[in-house]
């Protein structure tokens, strides 16, 4: 019976594969046949017992119910894996897990399961930034009103939203690839790291068990891999999901009645309430939201994991069972849900256009007083001249530069000309060219990647 969402309702059935039972298990065993292929090759065992090992460590002879039903009588979940390996090897068993201890084959099949993973995460994060790069450079001339503090601020393009995120979603893959680095190491190095259970060919048969998997050797360890490096990985995860919250945040609040200059796609068929028949609410954008916040609180933990007692002990691993599972599946729903919005987001050029003249020009402001500068007035005393006049123009409900054309100190600088080039179209001062210096820096990671 599912419990846990992840199991039944959130995430792709590719995601929720890599990190279901059977793959795990599957991790482990070769972990296992890696370390006895390892063993052959240096001479500690016949080549004859690494491939029937190799052979047979696979689920279609171990099968997780034996696994498990091992453990139950001996409390060890490693061991059951072991015994249940060795079971159908008959004579060669006797070689499996040679010289190993369980975190040796636990935090090796761990960074197998995360190199999967972070192959998923990385595809969506390409299908995202394809997406807003096509986003960027279509709307980098759609003029739409900027706020700061919830307010109104000056005029900026949908261009310069969409290229912001997409650069931010650009240096997260930039992140995981330095993350690689760290977190996709093995080890196999006995109790307490000192590979004593090995001999002399420790260090040759980790790297040759590593070499074996596609991952790297551990410079050092003390029985398992430090766990700042789980901790990083949680903390890479967890930007991903804020920068992914940051989108679905300005989406939901774009959306909403009063502004509505975008909005999430809404299906022909989609309910929106079940007692209200007009409503069209951001589900998918506000699941982003909701989500993130687990994904937050899973760093917690996993920096709680890295101080243990002395060498090592326990408390790291049941929590591992949970938010490295439950992180990396809840991330892919957020990614896909992420993808399903930008794809279909849906424009309302007239609400953006009221909204951008909804102050009656108090947004023009800040050009207004550059103007009067440009002129030859001084900036603060500009600056407190507009001031007032935006504040009168606030109370009156009148367009500022009406006001401000009765004013004699701005006649004084200003002409009709210069009246009639305040228009917030007019000022988006370089927006769509840092625009396009991002469009251009995407595309060229985008050619090194050979995509």
């Amino acid at each position: 019976m599912a419990v846990h969402p992840i199991d039944y309702r959130y995430g792709s059935e590719e995601m929720r594969r890599i990190w279901d039972e059977e793959n795990k298990l599957q991790k482990l065993l070769e972990v296992e046949a890696a370390l006895a292929r390892a063993h052959a090759k240096v001479g500690n065992i016949p080549e004859e017992s690494a491939r029937v090992i190799s052979e047979r460590a696979n689920t279609k002879w171990v099968k997780l119910e034996r696994v498990k039903e091992i453990e139950a009588e001996i409390h060890h979940d490693i061991m059951g894996v072991v015994k249940a390996l060795s079971e159908v090897c008959g004579e060669h068993g006797k070689y499996v897990h040679l010289g190993a201890t369980s975190n040796d084959i636990i935090d090796t099949a761990n960074a197998l399961l995360i190199k999967e993973s972070l192959e998923i995460v990385e595809n969506d994060l390409r299908e995202i930034r394809s997406i807003l790069r096509n986003l960027a450079r279509e709307h980098k001339y759609t003029v739409c009103i900027g706020r700061t503090h919830g307010q109104h601020a000056v005029p900026t393009t949908y261009g310069m939203k969409f290229a912001i995120w997409l650069d931010e979603i650009q240096r997260h893959l930039d992140r995981i690839e330095e993350l690689k680095e760290r977190v996709l190491i093995g080890q196999m190095s006995g109790a307490v790291g000192t590979m004593a259970s090995f001999g002399d060919k420790g260090l040759e048969i980790q790297r040759l068990v590593m070499e074996d998997l596609g991952l790297k050797p551990a410079r050092i360890s003390n029985q398992i891999i430090q766990r700042d490096v789980y901790a990083e990985l949680m903390m890479v995860l967890a930007l991903i999901a804020s920068t992914l919250d940051k989108i679905a945040l300005e989406i939901r609040n774009l959306q909403r009645t009063e502004i509505l200059e975008i909005s999430e796609p809404f299906g022909k068929k989609q309910v929106g309430s079940s007692t209200m028949p007009h409503k069209r609410n951001p589900i998918r954008s506000e699941k982003v939201s909701g989500l993130a916040r687990v994904l937050y609180s899973n760093v917690f933990p996993a920096l709680l994991n890295n101080p243990l007692w002395h060498e090592r002990d326990l408390t790291n691993s049941s929590v591992e069972r949970v938010i490295l599972p439950e992180s990396f599946v809840l991330l892919d729903e957020m990614l896909k849900s992420i993808k399903k919005v930008l794809s279909g987001l849906e424009f309302f050029p007239e609400n953006i256009k009221r909204n951008l003249y909804l102050t009656h020009n108090l947004i023009m402001a800040e050009p207004l007083m550059l103007k009067l500068t440009e002129k030859g007035m001084g900036r603060q005393e500009a600056h407190e001249l507009i001031r007032g006049l935006a504040m009168k123009a606030f109370r009156e409900n009148r367009d500022l530069i009406e006001v401000a054309t009765e004013n004699e100190d701005v006649r004084k600088f200003l002409t009709e000309g210069d009246f009639e080039s305040l228009k917030p179209e007019n000022y988006v001062g370089m927006a769509p060219q840092i625009v396009d210096n991002v469009i251009a820096w995407i595309e060229e990671k985008e050619r090194k990647e050979g995509l």
